[in-house]
């Protein structure tokens, strides 16, 4: 059992069936085909996954599905990020009971004002409400996106104080040296970059490897990254073609329905507004790719 994620993780998008549900059966068949790229594992119900517009149950059972499916536990991670605190507690309890133990947890949102201590304090209460010593905890900074940071001095006092339970940390803030804070004050974390472009000298630099979004649409870029090619500039021109858009998220997810032929994949949930096409950014992303399948 792998004791925090390394290597190739993809933060999943979420495919939704016609009524706004999850589809579980095109999820499973995604993580699949991701696999069969190099993927080691998936991350479900992070940003790119629209983690914050499913509840617990939402969560719950599709872990149960994709498990179901043939997904091994050991391949799956899953944001457990909720403004309740009690929500992350139930949602961690519930998956460590079927095998799973990566759960990225976000720092307490929507108050601004929150202080060190205060985050501390939560996670805390979150390690010490789920009280099972399987968990395998990844806490996930992304300020950009949560308004809330981690500051590496509690990333290291959480360490200290639970071990093993706090195994890594994701790093999606895009800032490289808010990355080498993480890693000169807590050593010991594996830490996961979600920037595509700063994969290779995050590893260089002693990082555990990725968990990105473009790996859904561009695994082999990504792969070439991990592997010390020399990808840099091809995995920056994709990313931008996707992040540089008014949602992320619905553009990653526009351009998968181009590269399956499934308008499926169009479907988001509100507040997020679905595109109608991807196929111009398809053919953009294909330039790219191609040196990395040649």
């Amino acid at each position: 059992m792998m004791e925090a994620i390394r290597g190739f993780w993809v933060a999943s998008a979420t495919p939704l069936a016609s009524d706004g549900s999850v589809d579980s059966a095109k999820l499973a068949a995604h993580a699949k085909q991701l696999f069969g790229k190099g993927v080691d594992g998936v991350v479900l119900f992070g940003t790119t996954g629209e983690g914050t517009s499913f509840n617990v149950s939402e969560r719950v059972a599709t872990i149960e599905a994709l498990l179901e499916a043939g997904i091994v536990p050991e391949r799956m991670g899953i944001g457990g990020g909720f403004p309740a605190i009690s929500d992350s507690i139930a949602l961690t309890r519930a998956v460590l009971g079927f095998g799973l133990r990566h759960v990225l947890l976000l720092p307490p949102y929507f108050d601004r004002s929150i202080t060190a201590e205060g985050i501390e304090d939560a996670f805390a209460a979150i390690i010490d409400g789920v009280a099972d010593e399987r968990l395998r905890a990844s806490l996930y900074h992304i300020p950009q996106v949560s308004g809330v940071a981690i500051p590496a001095t509690v990333a290291a006092n959480l360490r200290k104080r639970y071990g093993k339970q706090v195994a890594g940390l994701k790093d999606s803030s895009g800032d490289f040296n808010q990355f080498q804070a993480f890693r000169a004050a807590v050593p010991e974390l594996a830490i996961t970059v979600g920037n595509e472009a700063d994969i290779a000298r995050a590893i260089a630099a002693g990082g555990a490897g990725t968990i990105c979004g473009m790996g859904n649409i561009a695994p082999e870029l990504v792969k070439d990254m991990l592997d010390g090619k020399d990808a840099e500039a091809r995995i920056q021109a994709a990313a931008d073609i996707v992040v540089k858009t008014p949602s992320l998220v619905a553009t990653l997810k526009a351009i998968l329905a181009a590269q399956t032929g499934d308008a499926g994949w169009l479907r988001v949930r509100p507040p997020l507004r679905a595109l109608s096409d991807g196929t111009a950014d398809k053919r953009k992303l294909d330039q790219l790719v191609a040196p990395a399948i040649a």
